[in-house]
């Protein structure tokens, strides 16, 4: 791909046929076109958020609070010619872009994790496999190109270390620790449908396929029904770690010599004291709005947190990204990276493998057309002065 704004012309051109583009265009219309076609219990686990929604609303209004302020004559190279590439945690990138995990993706897609992790791989960008996938660490990373894996820390460090060393072996780049959940948030969406997909052993496949976590069950989870449902309790009882701290993060740093972001920080403090631990990156996120509802929006953290750590550590951000222009206001607030999340999942409900690549163009073609046209040729060097002051 010679850049990723070529994806206009392609629809113009196909358009001069009378052909026209067969999903929606924006994330917001394939999030509503996936609310039309997935299964009530499963787009409400997609798309749901913490209680009122309060925070996953703050997390898209906060991006309102800040303008771009285009620069005119400055002689910026045109389609084709701009710098999208970054490295983050010493990964090379296409864009400043990867997937966000997001787990049981088998209720939107069968195959879900690996034709996300096939189309990044042919667009450039990176994936972040999540813990609570339907798909193994292994079958992830035979398909993945560039991929960091997400570590939902359990209450057994023999099991969460298995873990670490698989993703290892598997070719995992960087790991990911998410820390803001040692518990699900109170979802009401799912709720009122009584649905949690793990009691149904959805999203467990890295724990069934796990040799530590085999090694307590007294029969193969797959023997018959009753050693399934004995594997799934086995799970609710190792699921989330209250008692995780920065001492566990210098442990991990002792286990890998993998670069480690810590995923879910909102607070400079917290940011510092992982860092501190040995935390190569963070990543601020408020976990899409799904954990606590009423939080601070991830973007509104970001900035008195890239103060905090940014020249010591590589700051992503996670929660509220929904176009081009959201990927610009991140980047001149000092984020290296960004993290995508439902609406490619709603580009797999409605056409697999396509509809992932379908959903990230969207994304990469925006922030190609709005970095040309801010008057800026690199993503690298974007700063606070391409914004106006925030509101």
């Amino acid at each position: 791909m010679s850049s990723f704004i070529d994806f206009q012309n392609e629809i113009y051109l196909r358009g001069l046929g009378g052909e026209l583009p067969e999903l929606p265009m924006t994330a917001a219309g394939l999030e509503r076109r996936a609310g039309e076609v997935l299964d009530p219990a499963a787009y409400a686990y997609v798309a749901g958020s913490a209680s009122a929604g309060r925070t996953a609303a703050a997390n898209l209004a906060a991006f309102d609070k800040h303008r771009i302020v285009p620069r005119m004559l400055r002689g910026s190279t045109g389609p084709g010619a701009r710098e999208l590439s970054v490295e983050v945690l010493g990964t090379q990138l296409a864009a400043p872009v990867l997937t966000a995990p997001i787990g049981v993706l088998e209720l939107v897609h069968e195959r879900g994790e690996v034709l996300v992790a096939e189309a990044t791989r042919e667009l450039g960008i990176g994936t972040v496999l999540s813990t609570a996938a339907s798909s193994t660490i292994e079958e992830v990373g035979a398909a993945a190109g560039e991929w960091w894996y997400q570590l939902y820390w359990p209450a057994d460090d023999e099991l969460a270390r298995s873990f670490v060393e698989r993703a290892e072996c598997a070719g995992a780049k960087a790991l990911v620790v998410t820390v803001d959940t040692p518990s699900l948030g109170w979802r009401p969406q799912d709720l009122e449908l009584a649905h949690l997909p793990f009691l149904a052993g959805k999203g467990i496949a890295n724990y069934l396929s796990d040799p530590v976590f085999r090694a307590k069950l007294p029969a193969p989870p797959e023997e018959s029904e009753e050693a399934m449902r004995i594997a799934i309790l086995t799970w609710v009882g190792l699921f989330g770690n209250h008692g995780l701290r920065p001492a566990d993060i210098t442990r991990l740093r002792d286990w890998t010599d993998l670069p480690i972001a810590v995923k879910g920080i909102l607070h400079p403090d917290d940011a510092r004291l992982v860092v501190d631990a040995g935390a190569d990156g963070v990543i601020v996120s408020n976990h899409g709005g799904r954990q606590v509802d009423g939080s601070i929006a991830a973007l509104d953290a970001l900035p008195a947190v890239v103060a905090s750590v940014g020249d010591r550590a590589d700051v992503l951000f996670d929660s509220g990204v929904r176009t081009g222009s959201d990927v610009l206001v991140a980047l001149a607030l000092g984020a290296k990276a960004v993290l995508y999340g439902r609406p490619y999942a709603y580009g797999l409900a409605l056409a697999g493998r396509e509809g992932v690549r379908h959903a990230l163009r969207l994304l990469l073609a925006d922030l190609d057309s709005a970095l040309g046209l801010a008057g800026r040729s690199s993503v690298a060097g974007l700063d606070r002065s391409v914004l106006t002051p925030p509101r």
